[in-house]
């Protein structure tokens, strides 16, 4: 059986499921094949037993641990910013109509030891122990002009070009101290190493801004999680594909990939037969001939725990970050702390995931600061990621690789990645429509 399809996508990881469902929105015919039997790829949620299978495969959990089903762990822990760009994609589309979403209770920092909460809000500022006094009213003022900050009024510049002064030039400017600098590049911005300090303030800016309207929509943190956790995602981005007439297939190996005589694809065969297309989106482990590693590996440490983590108020989710120069370090550790309340642990346990990009040959070693925060845990789970990108940008092959994803705590460099795929297979930038209603949709699948 031979059949023609616009685009074929392999690899259900959110990369590829976002694009799946933006093509079929776009009238594209696509047709989704994974090897696995799972949705997400390696974005996926697995149960306690199939992560046991993965990273322990000779040892059962422990009854302790309650039943199978209960859990739906992340393969790659990341939130959601409240404001963020996947936050916009998920409502323009409407998949929001799918997965139900839970605030992070929590933002937290490392500093000289302990952890402290990112404040949320005016009075938590005044409370925190991360600044003292005069250090707090340095901090408003920086504030202050961030956010007062407007391009086509110079007098809100303050004498400073964020496309030429560097980010090391605007904390000058405002005095502020190495341990707020920290607070402010790592736990807002969100930069993973102090590269950004030698830059122009311009994208320092721009993430900060992010990182406040993100706590301004819900307050308490800038972050938001999926209940039955990030596997819910591409699934349902999976379902909107479908809607719009786009075909999956789960539990199928690719038999072959065909090429013209220039070299460009034209289809695969699978044990359904042949399918024919002009482009294929794919996750790296599909083409390994066609990407590179980036020069990094991530090590992730699924911890089990039942207790929230000490310091951080019993709280029930909490992002924890540890700025790299706190422990001298190159690239921060970041832990996503979720629990029962999101539906992805049994009743009181907790999962605390660790991740950081390795810098030595005893990675293990490298996450003892985040452990020691973490207090006893019931087991830990380890796993070590090579990254991954294309070696070309696809025009020549018509084979379109997705990138691995990074340590970051938040899915901003994925959606840029989706953003570059999707300029790179149509030809122009994604603008997002609006989504027809469920009634408009309704009479489309009866048409």
């Amino acid at each position: 059986m031979e059949e023609n399809y616009d685009v074929i996508v392999l690899g259900t990881g959110l990369t590829e499921c976002i694009l799946s469902g933006l093509l079929s929105v776009d009238g594209k015919k696509v047709l989704h094949i994974d090897r696995q039997q799972f949705y997400g790829g390696e974005s996926a949620s697995l149960t306690l037993s199939q992560v046991y299978n993965k990273f322990k495969p000779n040892k059962t959990p422990a009854e302790s641990l309650g039943k199978d089903r209960d859990w739906c762990i992340d393969l790659i822990p990341k939130f959601l910013m409240a404001n963020g760009e996947l936050t916009n994609i998920l409502v323009h589309t409407d998949v929001t109509r799918y997965i139900e979403f839970k605030q992070i209770s929590g933002s937290f920092v490392y500093r000289d030891g302990r952890i402290a909460k990112v404040p949320s809000n005016e009075m938590e500022a005044i409370k925190s122990s991360l600044m003292g006094f005069f250090e707090k009213r340095r901090m408003k003022s920086f504030l202050e002009f961030i956010t007062n900050y407007k391009e086509e009024e110079v007098g809100t510049h303050k004498g400073l070009d964020l496309d030429k002064n560097t980010m090391d030039e605007v904390y000058y400017k405002y005095g502020l101290e190495k341990g707020t600098k920290d607070f402010i590049g790592h736990a807002m911005a969100l930069w993973p190493n102090d590269d950004y300090l030698k830059e122009p303030a311009r994208e320092t800016y721009d993430r900060i801004i992010l990182y406040l309207h993100s706590v301004a929509r819900f307050g308490k943190s800038p972050y938001i999680y999926p209940l039955y956790g990030l596997g819910e995602l591409p699934q349902g981005f999976a379902r909107l594909s479908a809607i719009y007439g786009g075909t999956y297939m789960l539990d199928t190996p690719i038999e072959e990939v065909f090429y013209d005589d220039d070299g460009k694809f034209t289809g695969v065969k699978t044990k359904e037969g042949v399918a024919k297309a002009p482009i294929v989106i794919a996750d790296p482990t599909y083409f390994p001939e066609k990407v590179k590693k980036v020069g990094q590996k991530v090590i992730r440490a699924i911890c089990i725990l039942n207790h929230p983590v000490p310091n951080t108020h019993d709280t029930d989710s909490a992002q924890i970050i540890i700025p790299q120069n706190q422990i001298g370090r190159k690239n921060d550790i970041y832990i996503a702390v979720v629990s029962h309340s999101h539906n992805v642990t049994a009743k009181n346990q907790y999962l605390a995931i660790i991740s950081t990009v390795i810098e030595t040959d005893r990675p293990h070693v490298e996450l003892e600061p985040a452990f020691k925060l973490l207090g006893p845990t019931e087991d830990v789970l380890m796993g070590i990621a090579e990254l991954y990108e294309p070696l070309e940008d696809g025009s020549k092959d018509h084979i379109y690789l997705s990138r691995s994803y990074d340590p970051s705590s938040h899915f901003e460099t994925t959606t840029d990645d989706v953003k570059d795929l999707y300029r790179r297979v149509t030809g122009h930038d994604l603008v997002l429509k609006k989504r027809k209603t469920v009634e408009e949709e309704e009479s489309l699948a009866c048409e």
